[in-house]
C-alpha cells in the first residue's frame, strides 16, 4: 500500500506553486504517491497520510489560502504528519540562514502541530500581480532566489520522515 501525500499551497504569482510541484516530484521519486494541488481543490484531507502546506510570503504575511486551509482542516491535519514551508524572500537570505516563520505561519504551525517549517527564497519576475510587486520590479529588485538543491534536500528529508513514522 502506497503512502499518499498532499502538497498544497497558496501562491500569488506562481512561484510557490512551482515549489510545491517540485516537492511533490521529489516525493514521487522517493516512492511516495504525492500530488500538488491548490487549497481550493482540496475538500478533504482524509485520503492523505501526510500533508505539506506552502504559503507565499507577501508583505510579511503567509498566503491567505494557506492560512485558511489550516483553519478549515485543523482537526484532520492534527491527526497526520504535516510540514510547512514559506516562499518569498527576494534575496539569498533564506539560503544563508534559518528564517523563522512569519506570524501567520507560526500560528498555523501551532494550530495543527506541524512538525517543521522552512523558508525558501522566492521569485518575482516581470508581469507579477500586485502594486507592491510592481514597485519592487520597478526598482529592479526582482529575480529568482529559489534554491532548488536546498528544496530538494528538504523534500528528501520529508520522504524519509514520512516513510519512517515517529516512534518507528
Amino acid at each position: 500500500m502506497s503512502t499518499k501525500v498532499l502538497v498544497t499551497y497558496g501562491t500569488k504569482n506562481g512561484s510557490t506553486a512551482e515549489i510545491a510541484d517540485f516537492i511533490a516530484s521529489i516525493l514521487r521519486d522517493k516512492g511516495l504517491e504525492a500530488e500538488a494541488r491548490p487549497p481550493s481543490e482540496v475538500t478533504d484531507v482524509a485520503p492523505y497520510d501526510a500533508v505539506v502546506i506552502g504559503g507565499a510570503l507577501y508583505m510579511g504575511r503567509w498566503h491567505r489560502d494557506a492560512r485558511r486551509f489550516t483553519r478549515r482542516h485543523r482537526q484532520a491535519l492534527r491527526e497526520r504528519p504535516v510540514w510547512l514551508f514559506s516562499s518569498g524572500p527576494l534575496d539569498p537570505s533564506a539560503s544563508e540562514r534559518e528564517t523563522p516563520p512569519v506570524p501567520g505561519a507560526r500560528r498555523a504551525q501551532r494550530r495543527i502541530d506541524a512538525r517543521d517549517h522552512i523558508t525558501f527564497g522566492g521569485r518575482l519576475q516581470a508581469g507579477a500581480k500586485g502594486r507592491m510587486a510592481k514597485a519592487i520590479l520597478d526598482k529592479d529588485r526582482g529575480g529568482d532566489f529559489r534554491d532548488l538543491p536546498r528544496i530538494a534536500e528538504w523534500a528528501v528529508g520529508l520522504a524519509s520522515g514520512i516513510k519512517a513514522p515517529e516512534g518507528a
